[in-house]
């Protein structure tokens, strides 16, 4: 676990139907940390992120905030606390321009003026259009200055480096270090392994509805069996 953790999960427990998809999986962030949860495919790493955001309840288990159990916990009562949840998907409505985004964010949260973000994101020219008419690229680069918009005390992104370019994975990197760098407790999942690996500072293993935590990622990938179990042959080669 990780020391004075802001958020922090144990015991959880989660099946649909007759498939259990997690049996006893835990894990903790704390400001400043950058916490990577690794597995393969399937294995419930979604489905965690999503029972610590509220988003899914848990069978068993609990999900601690600000050192109190949320039982359960509800996405609409973490984010005003400061809980921010990026889906796979992306988190941007269709039926809202871009502007209308910075627009409701800065009257739920009563924030200050978007104006500086939208220079800095290179967003200007887009202030006018819909999500769905924009890139993936273009889509992460809102999504992310919406993330800075809201500053929030703890981050939740599931697979924020899918289906980007090398650019646009970089400057997402940028962007999450410079959030854990002002403190922001950061947990999100991947498996662009050479993208994650400079950003972590911690790696939890799900495998099997379980979680182990590997420290950090030079101690992570010294583990034979995770190198074994889930790195293969890549392995070899994330520090050459």
């Amino acid at each position: 676990m990780a020391d004075n953790p802001i958020l922090e999960a144990d015991s959880i427990g989660k099946s649909f139907g007759d498939r259990r998809i997690l049996s006893s999986a835990s894990l903790s962030a704390a400001p400043g940390q950058v916490v990577g949860i690794l597995g393969r495919m399937g294995e419930g790493k979604s489905t965690l992120l999503k029972i610590c955001s509220g988003v899914t309840s848990t069978d068993t288990g609990w999900v601690k905030y600000k050192e109190r159990i949320r039982n359960p916990a509800k996405l609409a009562s973490l984010a005003p606390e400061g809980v921010y949840y990026l889906p796979e998907a992306g988190s941007l409505s269709g039926a809202l321009t871009l502007r209308e985004h910075f627009e409701l964010f800065r009257t739920r949260f009563k924030l200050d003026s978007f104006d500086d973000l939208i220079e800095d994101f290179e967003l200007g020219t887009f202030l006018g259009s819909s999500p769905s008419l924009m890139s993936t690229g273009e889509r992460r680069r809102t999504e992310l200055a919406l993330v800075c918009y809201r500053r929030p005390e703890c981050l939740l992104a599931d697979e924020p480096f899918r289906d980007l370019d090398p650019i646009v994975g970089e400057r997402v990197g940028r962007v999450l270090k410079a959030l854990a760098e002002g403190g922001c407790a950061i947990v999100l999942t991947g498996h662009e392994i050479r993208t994650l690996t400079p950003f972590l500072t911690s790696v939890v293993w799900l495998t099997s509805g379980t979680t182990y935590s590997l420290g950090n990622p030079s101690d992570a990938w010294k583990n034979d069996y995770f190198r074994k179990e889930y790195l293969g042959p890549s392995g070899e080669r994330i520090y050459a």
